[in-house]
């Protein structure tokens, strides 16, 4: 039993982190793309948020999909299509064209972000499935460990049009993992009551429960913060700090290692304290550090490895709320499990890039609009989670 849950784990975890991958990897090369292409930073920028936009609205499509016609189905569609744009985007002999093709890749990679969640639904609810999120969030996330490290070597070996050789590669392998590894878990007697009408009649009924969207929005200006990191890390630690794109895949992977070592503790801390004790901690500790690194640097105090040191706190924090306020949000909704989560994932995904969107308006070089970005997400975070899960109020 315990294998099968990690092997379980893996393989969910795997396809997840087909999205994060082409994320992570691409991170080195953004300013190396805006020198080869002549772009400005902020047309290369463009490009990560087509891929964030598309990463939204695809779910939407792909979590109905998943419920009408099994899980692994709307993953192979997705896999593929991500391949295809993966090619694309490594032939691409202009920004604008790398940026429609980064899109269409988008489109594919979603599939892999909203049908593990529904999967994980399937199977499990309570601190059980927080248990299996949190495993699931350790081997997505070792996306952003590595690949920031294997994206620099290649562009280092080979420029930045490596990258997308690279991930087509991962999508081939994921294609044969999903295949040999992967049961289905919506079984067909489950499929007959899904349908597009029943599809629309879910997505009515989720946007009409305020608990349910307050515990997405919790997640989406959580993980929008990462985000703001995500989309000017490079920028600010490479040309403003002065780093090579190697020692910024180390800082990189710092962060996200505070993470995914963090959302481990996930299952155990539940059973300790109780999902929504546990957001509402874990949102204070993420929002004061966020809130602590901005306040410092408005101040003056412009030194990266305060700037680095803060944030490795704040996002450890941050990896206590997400995977508990997914379960959360997911718990009420199992016969339509795939729709909550697309319609998670989406929320979640635009609000990242419109704040990605915002933040960018701002860029001057410095630190300074990344911080307040992810500091102004943390404290919506804090605001959103305070009107939600209110101490004391039995949960609805």
């Amino acid at each position: 039993m315990q294998s099968h849950f990690l092997r379980t784990a893996l393989v969910l975890g795997l396809l997840s982190a087909i999205g994060p991958f082409a994320i992570d990897m691409y991170l080195p090369a953004l300013p190396s793309i805006g020198g080869s292409l002549g772009a400005s930073a902020g047309a290369v920028q463009a490009s990560l948020m087509a891929f964030f936009i598309s990463l939204g609205l695809g779910q939407i499509l792909y979590g109905p999909a998943s419920d009408m016609l099994g899980r692994k189905p709307p993953l192979y569609f997705g896999l593929g299509l991500f391949a295809v744009g993966s090619v694309a985007c490594a032939l691409a002999p202009d920004i604008q064209t790398l940026v429609a093709w980064r899109f269409v890749q988008g489109l594919g990679a979603c599939a892999g972000m909203v049908v593990p969640r529904a999967v994980v639904r399937d199977l499990h609810t309570g601190p059980e499935a927080a248990r299996l999120m949190a495993l699931l969030t350790l081997v997505f996330s070792v996306s952003p460990i590595l690949a920031p490290l294997f994206g620099s070597f290649l562009i280092e070996w080979s420029g930045w049009r490596a990258v997308f050789w690279a991930v087509t590669v991962a999508a081939a392998l994921a294609l044969l993992l999903l295949a040999s590894s992967l049961e289905e878990t919506r079984g067909a007697e489950q499929r007959v009551r899904s349908t597009v009408r029943s599809a629309l009649a879910g997505y009515g009924l989720l946007l009409r429960d305020g608990h349910f969207i307050g515990l997405v929005l919790i997640g989406a200006f959580g993980i929008s913060s990462f985000f703001a990191y995500l989309a000017n890390s490079s920028f600010v630690l490479i040309d403003h700090y002065g780093l090579t794109p190697r020692q910024y895949s180390y800082a990189f992977a710092a962060n996200a290692a505070s993470f995914i070592g963090m959302s481990q503790l996930t299952g155990r801390l539940v059973k300790r304290f109780g999902m929504e004790p546990l957001v509402r901690g874990s949102v204070v500790g993420y929002g004061v550090f966020m809130l602590l690194a901005l306040l410092l640097n408005l101040a003056g105090l412009d030194g990266m490895w305060t700037m680095l040191s803060l944030l490795f706190v704040g996002f450890g924090f941050l990896g206590l709320v997400l995977p508990a306020s997914s379960v959360l949000a997911l718990d009420a909704h199992g016969e339509i499990a795939g729709t909550a989560s697309a319609l998670m994932g989406t929320l979640q995904f635009m609000t990242g890039a419109a704040v990605m969107a915002v933040v960018g308006r701002f860029v001057d070089g410095t630190a300074r609009p990344m911080l307040a970005g992810i500091a102004a997400s943390a404290l919506l975070t804090g605001l959103i989670t305070a009107r939600t899960l209110r101490a004391g109020k039995p949960a609805t």
